[in-house]
């Protein structure tokens, strides 16, 4: 082979029985993550975060507050987050972005205005701590604080989908386009609204809404997938393909452990507990298989957050209520990334296996088949924050 690379390296052909390549590397970063780096701003990886309050944060130059990037294990060119602060009294710069962004207010209370390019009149609407809501994509948006105190808001977007695609900021900042068929300014848009259908898929309890004014206190219909007396709303905002729900858990209750890959993202809206999240490999027994050390554990109350299956592959995961209040989440996929919603042949035949036991072929445990140590554990941390269980001793009886 020709030796005439100008910097002084080639590529030598291997000899017989020989493989090409390096045989290990190192895994090289993708656009998104070269564009976090640049912000100049931190980025927390990790399985989770107990607070988001507590993240460092650094000045933000492009959004003119201060705030982290959010990357927790197996999101990874999924979607993003990051959480930023709003000066007080102050306002974050203008932006747009051709990827869509889902927005929780952590703390404080303000307006945000929504207008697309050649729009006179700039469309407002007020937050509140707890308050959710879509931003239209690409349309010119602005947060601003009402208070004498930062506010802190949470966002989820799509940006590494369409970074890692296109590779040029300039393009996802600067493009001219106007989708009218997901905003055109109308009055009503970001008017809450209450009424209820089911999605389209599953049949599940849904609501086509842009803006829910507080998910921490909403009223939430029965579900009853995930454990005893388990609640259940899933938001169809701004048109999005950014896929997310809301979820409670009675208190003195938990969930079923059920497994699915990587993208989910737990974020505790009301109460506190923790989660527990281990790969499919381990068994639906790994503490009585000795493996118990290999269990990862995340802790949260109140904006904390937890990757459901923070690694390659299918996890198990369980969310445990603590407090004397319900444990409510909201969980965050991004795009195309809930097993339901992936691509697939249309007409394709699927069934809710995350909600059905094992034994009945699908991919939750069922109570009386889930290692020991999970209920002594719980009801232990239960006593100790003086908080009654309401795990009856006929959840864990065998079913059919």
């Amino acid at each position: 082979m020709p030796h005439d690379a100008k910097d002084g390296t080639h590529w030598h052909e291997p000899k017989a029985g020989q493989n090409a390549g390096f045989g290990n590397f190192s895994r090289p970063s993708m656009p998104y993550d070269r564009f976090m780096e640049a912000e100049g701003i931190p980025v927390h990886r990790a399985i989770g975060v107990n607070r988001v309050h507590d993240l460092p944060m650094a000045p933000w130059q492009r959004l003119g507050g201060r705030g982290t990037y959010i990357q927790l294990f197996g999101t990874e060119g999924l979607w993003g987050m990051y959480v930023v602060e709003v000066p007080a009294g102050g306002a974050l710069n203008a932006e747009k972005h051709m990827y869509e962004k889902q927005v929780f207010v952590v703390e404080g209370r303000g307006s945000t205005e929504v207008w697309n390019d050649g729009q006179t009149k700039k469309q407002t609407f007020e937050w509140q701590k707890g308050s959710l809501f879509a931003i239209p994509l690409n349309a010119n948006h602005r947060f601003v604080n009402a208070s004498n105190s930062p506010a802190l808001i949470l966002c989820g977007t799509t940006a590494p989908n369409i970074m890692n695609l296109v590779d040029n900021a300039h393009y996802v900042f600067n493009c001219p386009y106007n989708f009218t068929d997901r905003y055109a300014g109308t009055e009503d848009y970001f008017k809450p609204k209450d009424d209820l259908e089911p999605d389209p898929v599953r049949g599940l309890a849904m609501k086509r809404t842009n803006f829910i004014p507080d998910i921490i206190n909403c009223e939430m219909p029965l579900d009853n997938r995930r454990s005893p007396g388990y609640r259940r709303l899933e938001p169809h905002m701004g048109n999005q393909r950014f896929h997310l729900w809301i979820g409670q858990h009675e208190t003195g209750r938990y969930s079923k452990a059920h497994c699915h890959e990587s993208a989910a993202i737990l974020i505790c809206v009301k109460g506190k507990g923790y989660t527990y999240t281990w790969p499919e490999g381990l068994g639906s027994k790994p503490w009585e298989a000795g493996k118990g050390d290999k269990v990862m554990r995340q802790d949260y109350e109140f904006g904390g957050m937890v990757s459901a299956a923070p690694m390659s592959g299918d996890w198990f995961h369980q969310h445990f209520g603590v407090s004397k209040d319900p444990l409510r989440f909201t969980a965050w996929f991004g795009a195309n990334n809930h097993s339901a919603l992936k691509p697939g042949r249309p007409g394709e035949a699927m069934a809710d296996i995350w909600a059905i036991d094992i034994k009945k072929g699908g991919r939750a445990i069922p109570y009386n088949d889930e290692d020991p140590y999970i209920r002594t554990e719980f009801e232990e941390t239960l006593a100790a924050e003086g908080v009654p269980s309401r795990m009856e001793a006929k959840l864990y009886e065998a079913g059919d």
